[in-house]
């Protein structure tokens, strides 16, 4: 799982001294005694050297701190802090040290306690604070090494390390809470925070201000949480769950020993990990969750608005608002949202006043908000408006059917995609003298004034713009290519297609929905036409074809240049693409394909169905993945092809639900079962695929007896079993055989039973490139008790591997 974002990874540390520039001493020592305790430029580090204890200083904050931070690497990274919300200034001369009552105390100048331990043991005199090599500062018995009063680990700030347990005690109510830090030049206690589920003691949850919950673990599964998908097929990783009447916890231990790691709760709220890359010597963000950002509850704090879908710079203020705080919004911490750049002027609604003083509204269009309006029964938006402006904490008001106003803060904004319009259309408090509104009022006074001149002008010319307009339309129709606004995609006469594929007589193939004619331009390029048949199918397969590919371009989909429309004709037009469909090579002879060719076929289908699901505007589910429908260009580049039956999904939905549709012996079970359907259903479809790509065999043969050999189920065992090499294509003299490893494991993880045990398909592209070790996949049971004879002939799913080349259905 591999999540990106930035959070606070290095920092300026103190000048305690008078010097502006100093080297810092490191105390040869890893504990704090009542003789020996930590001041000014002093460190203690612990014993291999891997973590160090001292005071620092964020960025450009002038507060000083105590921490603890890593010391193996180049950039210093925090990972606990102790006065968290109680900072100190380098005036107080501020001192780390074990009291009289056996506690760690951190003292200003003047001997008042700062911060504390505040263990409820009973301490002794003997009490010394040593750091260890694991990043846990310990306070203990100086003579008993065992007898541990007090630890960091039970008080983690943002940060939780590798094997590093974490939970509650049911008995006590006791239970470690991680807090984001305020913003990454401020380790106060921010807004997001993340524990043990205290109402149902089974899960984790990340909560907004220790109340509202955004995102649940779910239960744990045995080998993973239900809602992280994909987190047992990390073999990087060991993971140790306990949950039972006195208590529940949980961590996760890096089986290398030489990977710095961290899972650390930023300031925006998602829970990251975190590796650390000798290399570039940076922070790798591995995952994050929730993977939106905008899921993140109040992320952009009040008044703030978070753009679904954007790659960065997410967060933006409502027009006539600044931020709270700019320099938080510079360093990407946005939780504080933001405030009005002119106060309102709210007067009461029985007094008289001057007009001039009323407060205005701003029209903001397509935005969702959380927060359930109240809702009121008025006929008209002027009467809507009214009874807004006279509550002065009105903030803002919709009217559609009904009048619905938001009073106080505006929380949890979202400005949906374009292509969503299930937002409302809001209007915005703003106080009359606000630029936006003068300027608002000037355009509509002008639009006004405009529109008056146009409808006088048209009873003039009412004729001739008529004409203007008919003339324009049939100029329009008889054009041989122009731009479509929507998609940029040319628009073709059908009479210029009709010469270009010689009245389609060159006929490439045909499927279910249509025929594919091969074309020439006049600019000497080669085309395919796909000429779809049947008013129903053929709209509904041209619409569909046309909204995946008419935004999107990847060197591994195929490219649509344009379509025809004439009545009901409906063309799409392709590139050419010189080697045709994988399958012809694959199962008819035409060119046998080494497996460095198969193998950039493989890693490339996943590139571009990667990019499918993952990064284009709408998640796009193909539906239909087959050799049939990947096509090879003239360096045998694979193209995946064939988008009539895609699936376009919202990002704000994890779920479609769509009738059973595709090729049968691609289909993935859930699908099967009439479930809702996720990316992971193209997983299953690739993972079928990718059995016959490294075989050279269909998935299913019917043998001389008349019985039939399903492949993938005995390639699943062989696999198992680690024998990969009699799975390859006999035809094949020569291969890269860890390539084809890591390509036979992630056949056998996509067709597993349970979709969530599946990769994505981002996973299995680092799979494919050696950056992810994966573990070898159970033989999916569903498909061996099928196999083995426990579902009959009669078995109406039985159908489903019957055969697999079988047409579309």
């Amino acid at each position: 799982m591999d999540f990106l974002s930035k959070t606070h990874s290095s920092f300026t540390f103190p000048i305690l001294v008078v010097l502006h520039i100093c080297t810092v001493t490191f105390a040869a020592t890893d504990t704090i005694s009542r003789i020996q305790p930590l001041s000014g430029d002093t460190t203690v580090v612990s014993k291999e050297g891997k973590f160090q204890l001292g005071f620092f200083s964020p960025g450009n904050n002038e507060n000083f701190y105590v921490g603890i931070w890593f010391r193996s690497i180049s950039k210093r990274t925090v990972i606990w802090v102790a006065n968290r919300d109680k900072p100190v200034s380098s005036a107080t001369s501020p001192e780390l040290k074990i009291s009289e009552d056996g506690n760690l105390v951190l003292l200003n100048s003047l001997g008042a306690p700062i911060w504390s331990s505040n263990s409820t043991r009973k301490l002794n005199s003997s009490t010394i604070a040593v750091l260890l090599d694991n990043g846990n500062l310990i306070l203990r018995d100086q003579d008993n090494s065992s007898d541990v009063f007090w630890q960091s680990f039970d008080h983690p700030t943002d940060t939780v390390l590798s094997g590093q347990w974490f939970g509650i005690d049911k008995i006590t109510g006791e239970y470690q809470n991680r807090v984001s830090w305020n913003d990454p030049e401020d380790p106060a206690s921010g807004p997001f925070s993340f524990h043990v589920d205290q109402i149902t003691l089974n899960q984790y949850v990340s909560l907004w201000n220790h109340s509202k919950v955004y995102w649940q673990s779910g239960n744990w599964t045995g080998k993973a949480f239900a809602s992280i998908p994909g987190m047992s097929l990390n073999s990087n990783y060991s993971y140790d769950f306990v949950n039972n009447s006195r208590e529940l916890k949980f961590r996760c231990t890096t089986k290398d020993v030489s990977i710095i790691t961290r899972i650390i709760l930023s300031v925006n709220g998602q829970l990251q990990r975190h590796t650390w890359s000798h290399d570039s010597e940076e922070w790798v963000v591995q995952w994050y969750i929730p993977q939106a950002l905008c899921d993140v509850y109040s992320v952009c704090g009040p008044f703030g608005v978070c753009k679904t879908g954007a790659a960065e710079k997410q967060c933006f203020c409502l027009p006539g608002f600044r931020p709270a705080s700019l320099r938080s919004w510079d360093l990407g911490a946005w939780s504080q949202g933001c405030v009005r750049q002119i106060d309102i002027q709210c007067v009461d609604a029985n007094k008289p006043r001057d007009k001039k003083e009323d407060d205005a509204f701003l029209k903001i269009t397509n935005i969702e908000i959380s927060r359930n309006p109240i809702p009121l029964k008025v006929r008209t938006m002027e009467e809507c408006r009214s009874i807004c402006l006279s509550n002065c904490t009105c903030t803002a008001y919709a009217h559609e059917h009904d009048c619905n106003i938001w009073n106080g803060e505006l929380r949890d904004l979202k400005q949906l995609s374009d292509g969503n319009t299930d937002g409302f259309d809001i209007y915005i408090r703003l106080s009359a003298s606000d630029p936006l509104i003068q300027d608002s009022e000037k355009k509509a006074h002008h639009v006004r004034l405009t529109v008056l001149i146009v409808v006088l002008g048209s009873i003039v010319v009412a004729l001739c713009a008529i004409w203007v307009i008919v003339q324009m339309f049939q100029r329009r129709i008889s054009s041989q290519k122009a731009f479509s606004n929507d998609y940029s995609l040319i628009v073709y006469d059908y009479s210029f297609l009709q010469h270009c594929t010689k009245n389609f007589s060159d006929k490439l193939g045909q499927g279910s929905f249509g025929s594919v004619f091969k074309g020439l331009l006049p600019d000497s390029k080669l085309i395919a036409v796909k000429k779809l048949q049947g008013m129903r199918q053929g709209e509904k397969q041209f619409q569909t074809e046309v909204r995946a590919l008419g935004r999107i371009h990847h060197t591994n989909l195929v490219h649509l240049t344009g379509f025809c429309l004439r009545g009901a004709e409906r063309l799409l037009v392709y590139d050419f693409m010189v080697n045709g469909s994988l399958d012809s090579h694959l199962f008819k002879n035409v060119k046998i394909l080494d497996w460095n060719t198969r193998f950039q076929v493989i890693l490339g289908v996943a590139k571009g169905l990667h990019y499918l699901h993952d990064e284009c505007h709408d998640r796009i589910i193909h539906c239909d993945i087959k050799p049939e429908n990947i096509l090879l260009d003239a360096d045998f580049s694979p193209k995946v092809a064939d988008f009539g039956l895609a699936k376009l999904m919202d990002r704000n939905y994890s779920r479609a639900l769509t009738t059973m549709r595709g090729t049968i012996g691609y289909l993935a079970p859930e699908w099967i079962g009439g479930l809702p359907i996720t990316p992971k259903a193209d997983v299953y479809s690739y993972g079928m695929m990718l059995f016959e790509i490294i075989s050279g065999r269909r998935n299913t043969e019917l043998m001389e007896n008349r019985t039939t050999s399903y492949f993938p189920v005995w390639a699943a065992v062989k696999i198992s079993s680690g024998d990969t090499s009699e799975i390859l294509d006999s035809r094949l003299h020569d291969a890269n055989f860890q390539e084809l490893e890591r390509a036979c494991k992630v056949a056998c993880w996509c067709i597993q039973d349970n979709e969530a045990h599946r990769p994505t398909m981002r996973q299995i592209v680092q799979i494919l490139q050696g950056t992810q070790d994966v573990s070898l996949a159970p033989v999916p049971v569903f498909l061996q008790r099928l196999v083995e004879g426990e579902y009959g002939e009669d078995d109406a799913i039985y159908g489903y591997f019957y055969p697999a080349n079988a047409d579309d259905g």
